[in-house]
């Protein structure tokens, strides 16, 4: 069957400036070259270029959960393992990097929006899902302010027949079943205007290319910060250990939940903010189609319609001969257990009563993203715990003036998304810089 897993592909990449070793001093040292930390770097870079810098990335590649790769199948096109949406583009800051990076922004209508394609069968069963879900999400954002928080699993309607297709959705949002998310955290997300778009050349290209002139050291783990002295920080990592007058923290809150970075003083608020705000699970799975013709583009069909536990899938994006299948939740996770036959089994079954049986000996898997088990990331992206909203706001709460945190889940609006990590890492730089004097050379 030959399953390409993503170590074994193409990367789509450039090669960033190397750090041969960390250590030395710094004015600013970054952890974690994500969407936050080189949005952080590239901010000191242009305002302050006094200042030395340095992004410490525990893996072999820049861009956290932006990630594109090229499957053989493709002939050199790339695909997203991880986020492939520029959400809320009219808005969003990687929309305008892309534009000025070269890179194509295609603003074929996402295939939940107005205009965009969904394979439907019945119709006016199409337009009652739509109108359950939409009632669904009307009463997260109305939700009562005085009243505590609670899971969205209650906002179900008792024998409502679509609260599968809702649970799904749920799963795609949050990365976890409606019982384990907070409705006030989801009521308040608001990624900016729409609509969703994407780039053709992979939004992980788009984040990795704009990182090529920050200086990083790579396979470079953090593994303690001492901010006890007053005038620097020490901060350890696997290759050496550095100093720097401040540093901002962008590592995933499973990085920081699991206390793999230990923080002297301890930082227990920060560590229980982290727990309470964990990432679900969402992957995908890329299955490259064998006379694909005949199957619309850039068309979504769902797997079922009345569970939660089911895939999603965006048939021949960009016109290619793929299905892209996306997963969340409980399924994601037990998926990723079992491994690429698991994967090319399930997905053959949604698919076969979709597209009819004979698709199930056209498809091969060209690739699979495995986030829960990424071992300096440990997910997807967070959502919020009930009555854990307003931790977004904890965890980014800056430690000292000189110690500050980043990343999608400090954003209270934008969480689960690479313009809201942006966001955040931009105004982590700002506010460091703001403490640092000119530096003396």
């Amino acid at each position: 069957m030959g399953i390409d897993r993503p170590a074994s592909l193409q990367d789509a990449r450039p090669t960033p400036p190397r750090v041969p070793r960390a250590n030395g001093d710094y004015d600013l040292a970054i952890v974690g070259a994500g969407a936050a930390g080189i949005a952080a770097a590239r901010q000191v870079q242009a305002a302050r270029p006094d200042l030395s810098v340095i992004l410490l990335e525990a893996s072999d590649r820049v861009g956290g959960r932006a990630w594109s790769v090229i499957p053989n199948q493709l002939a050199g096109a790339a695909v997203d393992l991880g986020c492939g949406w520029l959400h809320g583009a009219r808005g969003n800051e990687w929309t305008r990097i892309a534009g000025e990076l070269g890179l194509t922004v295609d603003r074929t209508p996402a295939p939940w929006s107005d205009g965009g394609r969904r394979l439907e069968f019945d119709r006016e069963a199409e337009r009652a899902a739509r109108r359950a879900i939409d009632a669904f999400y009307a009463r997260a954002d109305n939700w009562d302010a005085t009243q505590p928080d609670a899971p969205l699993s209650d906002l179900l309607e008792a024998g409502n027949p679509w609260n599968g297709r809702i649970g799904a959705l749920g799963t795609y949002i949050n990365g976890v079943e409606l019982g384990e998310a907070s409705i006030v955290d989801l009521g308040r997300y608001d990624p900016g205007p729409g609509p969703d778009w994407r780039v053709r050349e992979g939004y992980g290209t788009l984040v990795a290319r704009y990182a090529a002139p920050a200086p990083v050291a790579l396979e470079t783990a953090v593994t303690a910060i001492d901010h006890r002295n007053r005038d620097r920080i020490e901060v350890e990592t696997g290759r050496g250990r550095l100093r720097a007058r401040a540093v901002i923290v962008t590592v995933s809150t499973s990085v920081l939940a699991r206390e793999a970075i230990r923080f002297d003083p301890p930082l227990p608020r920060k560590i229980e903010a982290a727990s309470r705000l964990p990432l679900g699970v969402n992957n995908k799975v890329f299955l490259h189609v064998r006379d694909a013709d005949d199957l619309p583009a850039d068309t979504r069909a769902m797997g079922a319609q009345d569970r939660s536990a089911t895939g999603s899938y965006l048939i021949r994006p960009f016109g290619r001969p793929i299905i892209e299948g996306y997963f969340g939740g409980q399924l994601a996770r037990d998926l990723e257990r079992a491994g690429g036959e698991a994967w090319l089994a399930f997905a053959r079954d949604e698919l076969a009563r979709t597209l009819g049986s004979e698709i199930r000996d056209r498809l091969s898997v060209a690739a699979i993203s495995a986030w829960a088990s990424a071992p300096h990331i440990g997910g997807g992206y967070s959502y919020a715990k009930p009555g854990a909203a307003d931790e977004r706001a904890a965890l980014a709460a800056p430690v000292d003036a000189r110690l500050f945190f980043a990343g999608e889940a400090c954003s209270t609006l934008k969480f689960g998304t690479a313009h809201g990590a942006f966001e955040s890492g931009v105004a982590a730089a700002s506010a460091a810089m703001s403490g640092l004097p000119p530096a003396a050379r």
